[in-house]
């Protein structure tokens, strides 16, 4: 996404990004890094907070009311809960303080914008994935996301997009599905310990809505001697996926540049600090679950497959480098050598 810098502002603002848990590491080693610094190049003079609530919504509304507080000016929220983290928005509406929703939807009408990538052709790309290397009455486990993350519904309806015609003709069979809440890896290990016992190792293939629960997969089938027999989907192409993908136990990821999401986040927050038109950054408008028309800022996404995916990645992804990648049993690997 080409974007061009604003005029910064001359005045001490605060503005806040609250983060929903380090599970997944990409939130405070990619999305935060990334806005923060976006922020300190077009706005050296406006001090970042950032707040990470580890999962817990009670814990992420009170960093809201803090920073808010504080005297943020914006607030960049990934919300824990889409529905829970109205109450967000809306406080910091009474303060005249506007809220972007971070990659996952707050359902508020006040809502002013939402920086994400389109999640249902992810999970539609990750479901056709696992059929293209399955066949006919193929067994396959879904793995979802949070319950509580909008992006998780979407996710999960873009795969059924793809493979509800095959399990109601018979073409693929449903054999074990559960959602993960928090994106919790313990979690979607027990439900992919679950899945095998409950079918006797009957699975060809893993629909899986991120790389964590892809990983927690892979190690359950490992304890099986299954793991690089089966094709694994994910996403966020973290470095532990690539280099699963490199030894062909993970087998695809959804790649986003969370990089150009928090650069996206940081102009859009300060052009609204400066009162400043977006229109060429939120390019478009979509409706929240409460059907509050929110201006969308879209970013793109790659659907990576094994090593040609994670050269995409490394070449496209500067947080991410090949050194980092070759690491471990990676490194053998003919890709690292």
């Amino acid at each position: 996404m080409a974007i061009a810098a604003a005029t910064t502002t001359a005045s001490a603002d605060t503005v806040a990004l609250l983060l929903p848990e380090n599970v997944n590491p990409r939130w405070e080693q990619q999305d935060a890094a990334a806005f923060v610094e976006k922020m300190a190049e077009i706005a050296p003079d406006i001090k970042v907070e950032v707040f990470n609530a580890n999962n817990d919504t009670s814990v992420q509304q009170r960093q809201a009311e803090q920073a808010l507080t504080q005297g943020a000016k914006v607030l960049v929220v990934i919300p824990i809960d889409g529905e829970s983290s109205a109450i967000i928005a809306d406080t910091a509406a009474e303060e005249g303080v506007p809220t972007i929703a971070y990659d996952r939807m707050i359902n508020s009408p006040n809502t002013k914008f939402w920086v994400q990538a389109d999640m249902f052709a992810t999970g539609a790309a990750q479901a056709q994935h696992v059929v293209d290397n399955t066949k006919s009455g193929d067994t396959l486990v879904m793995l979802k996301g949070s319950p509580t993350d909008p992006n998780a519904g979407v996710i999960a309806a873009g795969q059924m997009s793809v493979l509800q015609p095959l399990f109601d003709s018979g073409e693929r069979v449903l054999g074990y599905e559960n959602w993960t809440p928090g994106w919790d890896p313990a979690i979607a290990r027990r439900s992919m310990d679950q899945a095998l016992t409950q079918l006797n190792n009957n699975v060809q293939g893993v629909v899986s809505s991120n790389d964590g629960n892809a990983g927690a997969a892979i190690a359950s089938m490992e304890e099986q001697g299954m793991a690089g027999t089966v094709p694994v989907s994910g996403l966020d192409c973290t470095i532990q996926a690539q280099q699963l993908m490199l030894l062909g136990k993970q087998t695809q990821c959804g790649w986003r540049p969370l990089h150009e999401m928090g650069w996206a986040a940081a102009e859009v927050t300060l052009r609204l600090i400066n009162g400043q038109d977006t229109s060429d950054i939120a390019t478009e408008v979509v409706q929240n679950g409460v059907g509050a028309d929110v201006a969308f800022v879209p970013v793109d996404s790659y659907s990576a497959v094994g090593a040609e995916g994670v050269s995409y990645v490394i070449e496209n992804d500067p947080t991410v480098t090949k050194e980092a990648v070759c690491q471990g049993e990676a490194a053998a690997t003919d890709f690292c050598s």
